[in-house]
């Protein structure tokens, strides 16, 4: 079931399955978050917890004992409990449970809270370590918004536009998702990048760290519409879609797939976190929509 918040500009919805926000419309009705498809991709705004991308064979060593997870976590299926709503905010809640501790083994409190702002919206993760023992974590976001947004529009008719001006390599990714080390290609020149479905099809996902800018825009190249995201909280930034898909994730990542030569071991993962006994993080990114 899907819940509903409002200002008098933007309406969005929530659900708890996930914690997700899966929608975002303004006063003229354009949703702007993809709806989900599965001939695409079903997924729409999942939290990636508590690992980003993909194991290393799948596993991971946690205070020298092996643990199985699938690629970004669990929290994007698991039921969030429902703390404190408002008509324009809702904090979300998730802890461990027999089914998490056998794939993750800590005792946590995640809570996601989504506020809608005036012109878009935020989301802010805290993760809190209640138990007796060092908690390592990744997290980040898979937000897919709709691209092209209006009819008549093509994928291609819109571009990236990062806030400074940068010139940065891609990491690469295996086909098994994990990432090659020391292996990297030249894809952002000057700030901008050219969308095209060619480019997902030959590298899967386009992955930054390391870049002076804070702030990424999805534009239509001669209409400016769109949205902007701000990661300036988060090291890295991601972008994936589907060849042919009419959306484009946009993440804010803490934390990223295993190395194909790394330990194993969760604390040698690249920008893990880790959460000293009742230690707490927050973590918070915010789409807006830009003035067309």
């Amino acid at each position: 079931m899907e819940h509903t918040l409002s200002t008098t500009t933007l309406t969005a919805g929530f659900r708890t399955l996930g914690g997700e926000l899966v929608s975002l419309r303004d006063a003229a009705g354009t949703e702007y978050l993809w709806q989900g498809d599965p001939a695409f991709w079903s997924g729409r705004n999942p939290i990636l917890f508590p690992i980003v991308g993909s194991l290393k064979d799948g596993r991971v060593d946690l205070n020298g004992q092996t643990f199985e997870m699938g690629r970004h976590g669990f929290a994007r299926t698991s039921e969030f409990t429902l703390t404190d709503q408002a008509p324009d905010s809702v904090t979300l809640e998730l802890r461990e449970s027999p089914e998490t501790l056998a794939r993750f083994p800590f005792p946590f409190i995640l809570r996601v809270r989504h506020q809608l702002l005036e012109n878009g919206f935020s989301t802010a993760f805290t993760v809190e370590n209640p138990g007796p023992e060092p908690m390592p974590f990744c997290i980040g976001a898979h937000t897919a918004i709709r691209c092209p947004l209006l009819p008549g529009e093509r994928f291609e008719d819109y571009q990236l536009v990062f806030d400074q001006p940068e010139d940065a390599d891609t990491l690469l990714l295996s086909p098994r998702g994990l990432l090659r080390p020391g292996e990297t290609e030249p894809m952002l020149q000057g700030g901008r990048i050219a969308l095209e479905y060619e480019t997902f099809r030959r590298l899967d996902t386009l992955i930054f760290q390391g870049l002076r800018s804070t702030r990424v825009s999805l534009r239509h190249r001669e209409t400016g519409r769109g949205v902007s995201l701000d990661f300036r909280q988060f090291p890295m930034v991601a972008f994936w879609t589907k060849p042919g898909a009419p959306f484009l994730c946009m993440e804010p990542w803490q934390g990223c797939a295993a190395l194909e030569n790394e330990s194993g071991r969760f604390r040698d993962k690249p920008h893990v976190l880790t959460l000293a006994p009742g230690e707490k993080k927050e973590l918070a990114y915010a789409f807006t929509l830009p003035d067309n």
